[in-house]
């Protein structure tokens, strides 16, 4: 394994890429995404402080998504492999996280899916524009402040 310093913007990796890693950030914030037909980015997942980012589960595939850095990181950089108990947590942790979003797009109101949001990446929102938020959730950045000024009105 080895660390590597990524400046904000840097892409760790694209979509086609052949072998992707397995990316633990040490310090920053990395984001995983898709980019469409139509040229509009969907974002997959966050990863700031000791979590882990990357892409299929399958080491011989090729990349689904990009991987690029939000803010100035550290990150250590794994071959994918599934030989030793830390590897084996790490994955149960991202696949744990991965199955709840899924739940949550397919049953939470947008108000709900913000909601979800905070709790999981408690200091994500402060760090990100309000656009990747709504991506990130897949709602529009109206809705997004239409359910951010619902929740308001509420507390």
């Amino acid at each position: 394994m080895k660390q590597i310093h990524v400046k904000k913007g840097e892409t760790l990796q694209k979509s086609g890429d052949p072998k992707s890693k397995v990316y633990v950030v040490i310090s920053g914030l990395l984001r995983s995404y898709i980019i469409d037909e139509k040229g509009k980015e969907h974002i997959f997942m966050f990863a700031p402080e000791n979590w882990t980012i990357a892409d299929s589960a399958n080491p011989k595939d090729f990349c689904d998504f990009f991987i690029d850095a939000l803010e100035d990181s550290v990150v250590h950089v794994k071959d994918k492999t599934v030989d030793n108990k830390n590897n084996t947590q790490l994955l149960y942790n991202r696949i744990d996280v991965l199955q709840k979003r899924v739940i949550m797009l397919m049953s939470l109101s947008a108000i709900d899916r913000y909601e979800h949001f905070i709790k999981t990446y408690t200091d994500i929102a402060q760090r990100v524009p309000q656009k990747m938020i709504a991506s990130y959730l897949g709602i529009t950045p109206e809705a997004l402040s239409k359910a951010k000024g619902d929740k308001m009105r509420i507390l």
